[in-house]
C-alpha cells in the first residue's frame, strides 16, 4: 500500500499493564483490551492533534449528542504477527476509505489519512505484545468516531471525538453457523445506511438475531428490504455460495456492507481461476438450488469472522442442511488469505502494512 506523510503524536506511557490477565489459550474478543489507544478531537472546524494515552474512560455529558441521534461510526480491521516475527496490519487504507464513506453517510468530519494509518501503526508498535502468536489469533483494532456536542437538538454535531482501541482475538465462530432467513424484519433499505458502518445498523439488528438465536441459530441472513426476496448478507458477516462450481456474492449496494475480506477473498478466487459471480441470489432460487443438489457450500467473511463455514440455512421454517462444511473453496480461500497474512505467503498485492517500532 501507498505510504502516509509521518506526523507526530505524542506518547503517554501507562504505568501498568494489564497484559498478564489475558487468558492466550482462550481469547474472547472484547473481553480485553490493549494498555493504551489514540484520540483525537475535532473542535472550532478543525481536527486538534492526536495523542496515544493510557486505555481508560472518556469523560462525556449526559446530553452528549452520540447517545441521542446516531452519529457514531466505526471501523474494524486487524493486526497479525507474520511467521518472521513481524506485524502487520491488514489493507488499513483500504478500512480508511470505507471509513471516509461512514463519515459522509453520517455528516461527520473526515480524520486524515496520515492520523488514521500513523495512528494505527504508532499504537500497534507501541503495544506489539499484546498481538497473538498463535495461528487464528490477532490485534483486533477498533477506530470509531463519536459527536460529542452537548445541546440536545437534532442537528449535525460540531465537534468529535475518534479513537482507535486494540482488542486481542482468537477464532470468532468455532463451529459451523446456523442462519435463520429473515423474511420479516429489515437491517437496511436501499437509500439508508446499510453501506456506512454506523452504530444504528447494528442496533437494529439485535432484536431480529436475538430472536433467531432463541430459535436455535447463530445469525439471521438478511434480505431486501422492500420485498424480502434477495438475500443480502448475514449478521456480521457478507455471504457467499458456491452453486455449481461457481462462487456467487450478492453484488455490492449501498444497502450491503462493502467487506475488504470479502473484496479479498474475491480478488484470490479469481487469482485462482475460481469463477466468480457478483449478482443477485433470491431466496426462491437459493432454496431451489439447494433442493437440486447444486450448492456445494455456504460460508459468511468479514473481518471479525474471517470464513465461517455455514452448515445449515433456515427458509421459511424449514432447515436445509448444507454439505461442505470446513473444505471445499471456502476453506481453500481461507488458507490463501491466511498465508499472506501471517506471511507464509508473498504479499503480491501490497495488502500488509508492516509495523515498525
Amino acid at each position: 500500500m501507498e505510504t502516509t506523510t509521518s506526523i507526530y503524536i505524542p506518547v503517554h506511557r501507562s504505568y501498568h499493564s494489564r497484559i498478564t490477565e489475558v487468558d492466550w489459550e482462550n481469547i474472547e474478543l472484547g473481553l480485553y483490551t490493549s494498555d493504551h489507544m489514540l484520540v483525537c478531537d475535532y473542535a472550532d472546524g478543525a481536527w486538534q492533534g492526536p495523542e496515544i494515552i493510557p486505555f481508560g474512560a472518556f469523560s462525556l455529558l449526559p446530553t452528549t449528542l452520540a447517545f441521542h441521534y446516531g452519529q457514531t461510526i466505526f471501523e474494524g480491521l486487524k493486526a497479525f504477527r507474520t511467521v518472521d516475527g513481524r506485524i502487520q496490519i491488514f489493507r488499513p487504507d483500504r478500512h480508511y476509505e470505507r471509513m471516509v464513506k461512514s463519515a459522509e453517510r453520517l455528516c461527520m468530519p473526515v480524520v486524515s489519512k496520515e492520523v488514521f494509518i500513523e495512528g494505527l501503526s504508532r499504537l500497534v508498535a507501541l503495544d506489539k505484545d499484546w498481538v497473538p502468536g498463535q495461528e487464528g489469533g490477532a490485534l483486533y483494532l477498533r477506530p470509531f468516531q463519536i459527536a460529542v456536542d452537548t445541546r440536545l437538538s437534532v442537528k449535525v454535531s460540531d465537534s468529535y471525538r475518534f479513537a482507535i482501541v486494540c482488542l486481542p482475538a482468537g477464532q470468532y465462530f468455532a463451529k459451523p453457523v446456523r442462519v435463520k432467513v429473515e423474511r420479516e424484519y429489515t437491517r437496511a433499505v436501499r437509500g439508508g445506511t446499510g453501506a456506512a458502518k454506523c452504530g444504528g445498523n447494528y442496533g437494529g439488528a439485535l432484536y431480529p438475531t436475538q430472536k433467531a438465536k432463541e430459535e436455535g441459530y447463530d445469525q439471521v441472513l438478511w434480505t431486501d428490504g422492500q420485498h424480502h426476496d434477495y438475500i443480502e448478507e448475514s449478521g456480521m458477516m457478507n455471504v457467499f455460495f458456491v452453486i455449481d462450481g461457481v462462487l456467487v456474492t450478492p453484488p455490492s449496494s449501498d444497502s450491503i456492507l462493502d467487506g475488504i475480506t470479502r473484496d479479498s477473498l474475491i480478488t484470490l478466487a479469481k487469482t485462482a481461476g475460481i469463477p466468480v459471480e457478483e449478482r443477485p441470489i433470491s431466496v426462491d432460487m437459493l432454496r431451489e438450488a439447494i433442493e437440486r443438489g447444486r450448492v456445494q457450500e455456504a460460508f459468511g467473511a468479514g473481518t471479525a469472522a474471517v470464513v465461517s463455514p455455514i452448515r445449515v440455512i433456515g427458509i421459511d421454517g424449514i432447515d436445509y442442511t448444507l454439505p461442505v462444511v470446513g473444505g471445499g473453496i471456502g476453506a481453500e480461500l481461507k488458507e490463501s488469505l491466511d498465508a499472506i497474512r501471517y506471511g507464509r505467503k508473498e504479499d503480491v498485492f501490497g495488502w500488509n502494512f508492516y509495523v515498525t517500532d
